[in-house]
């Protein structure tokens, strides 16, 4: 048995949430190791609909445990909330069933204060960010300011830290034109919640090492995409974290040979939200079919996401850079209907073809792509569990798609819920 890395091989959106949920069943640990609470991860379990965003998805299911690690900004109103939502849909939550790593840094009210004035600065050339503060406070933990969770069960040093954060915040606010903070406003709205927040807390490095000595199985569970890495992403208009499997081992404190095999998950089509460069976005009827038909509207923010065919050269790019080792291809179902189906195989950049997305932002904006063209299916394959229930036309679509990207496909998913799921290769079993 081995520990799994899920990511998402796109821009995000892929369907990270119902995949977790499903290889949680064979976990024992669920780790949450990057990005804040700009990700969304839906869950369908027995039409019940979980909504997500920093819980990691095995916090669903009973007798895992849940953990947030230290590569996570934490933005702690938020996280309470979302405690409490889940707990009013009949979840138990307890420091028996989740943890948060006590050297986590935090999102306070002037990260995302910061995060939506400079987005107004910005005008149109904005990068789309959700204006809740996970740049910002990457920003301060970078910059060595940062508040981590510890730091709320010594109030003499989180007063200085507070002094010490306000004097570079409140002088870009000031540039802004955008309203202030004290001290006290800060300090006092975390004491409120220190206590609610501390219980959970500890040592997820420790707890993980001696899940690894009892040989449990570890989930590791990326947010957003490979794509909005803000090292190999469409920089700038990336996330503010490392979203690569790599990640998982100093975003959660476990050695990187702690990671046995990495599932990129992969929707069948592309979408996107915000700005930035999108060479298969289709501006017409196939983006507007694929749009309402996928129900693509963000969890977190609720925008409509941008649609185009599946990019395999981009994918291709994502598995190489990221390590992946197979993919889980969600929503083939989209697809339904559809008499000829595109894929991007590569790019056309002045005058000539290359087979990769280049580092360029300028570049990125003016690749076009180049398509193979094949035929679609009428038939349904929503809710399929089997090779077997899947068109002719699907079946060479999902082929055709593991020799462009150079990986296999180990589990396909053809509906939101959690059985849905045709499974080629167990990610644990290696």
């Amino acid at each position: 048995m081995a520990n799994v890395a899920v990511i998402g091989s796109q821009w995000g959106d892929e369907g990270k949430g119902k995949i977790v949920d499903w290889l949680s069943s064979r976990a024992d640990v669920v780790v949450r190791f990057q990005g804040g609470h700009n990700a969304g991860h839906t869950l369908v379990i027995d039409g019940v609909v979980y909504k997500l965003h920093l819980l990691p998805s095995g916090i669903v299911r009973g007798g895992k445990l849940s953990v947030i690690g230290n590569g996570v900004v934490i933005d702690p109103w938020a996280l309470l909330e979302e405690i409490d939502t889940v707990r009013k849909q009949g979840l138990e939550i307890s420091p028996e069933s989740l943890m948060i790593a006590d050297n986590a840094s935090l999102i306070l009210p002037m990260h995302g204060a910061v995060d939506r004035a400079m987005e107004v600065a910005r005008g149109s050339s904005s990068i789309g960010t959700t204006g809740r503060g996970i740049g910002p406070a990457y920003e301060d933990k970078v910059a060595r300011r940062g508040i981590r969770v510890c730091d709320l069960a010594d109030e003499a040093l989180l007063k200085q830290k507070i002094e010490n954060l306000l004097l570079h915040h409140n002088a870009l606010l000031k540039g802004l034109g955008a309203e202030q903070f004290t001290t006290a406003q800060v300090y006092d709205s975390l004491m409120q919640i220190s206590g609610s927040l501390l219980q959970y807390a500890g040592p997820v490095w420790k707890r993980l090492d001696e899940a690894r000595l009892r040989g449990e199985k570890i989930l590791f569970e990326g947010a957003q995409g490979v794509m909005l890495d803000v090292d190999h992403g469409t920089f700038p208009y990336v996330t503010s974290s490392n979203t690569m499997a790599a990640h998982a081992a100093t975003g959660s404190g476990v050695g990187p040979r702690s990671v046995g095999y990495v599932l990129g998950i992969t929707k069948a089509y592309t979408t996107r939200v915000g700005s930035g460069p999108f060479p298969t976005e289709q501006n017409n009827e196939i983006g507007a079919f694929l749009g309402e038909k996928g129900h693509e509207f963000g969890t977190t923010t609720g925008r409509k996401r941008r649609c185009g065919w599946f990019d395999a050269a981009m994918v291709r790019q994502a598995v190489k850079t990221a390590g992946i080792d197979g993919i889980a291809l969600t929503k083939l179902d989209v697809l339904d209907g559809l008499d000829e189906i595109r894929i991007c195989v590569g790019y056309r950049l002045a005058g000539k073809e290359i087979d990769y997305l280049p580092s360029s932002q300028i570049a990125q904006e003016n690749v076009e792509p180049v398509y193979e063209i094949i035929d679609g299916w009428k038939e349904s394959t929503y809710g399929a569990r089997s090779w077997a229930e899947l068109p002719a036309a699907a079946v060479k679509y999902v082929r055709h798609i593991e020799e462009l990207i150079d990986a296999p496909v180990a589990m396909l998913s053809t509906s939101p819920e959690r059985d849905d799921t045709i499974l080629m290769r167990d990610p644990f079993v290696q």
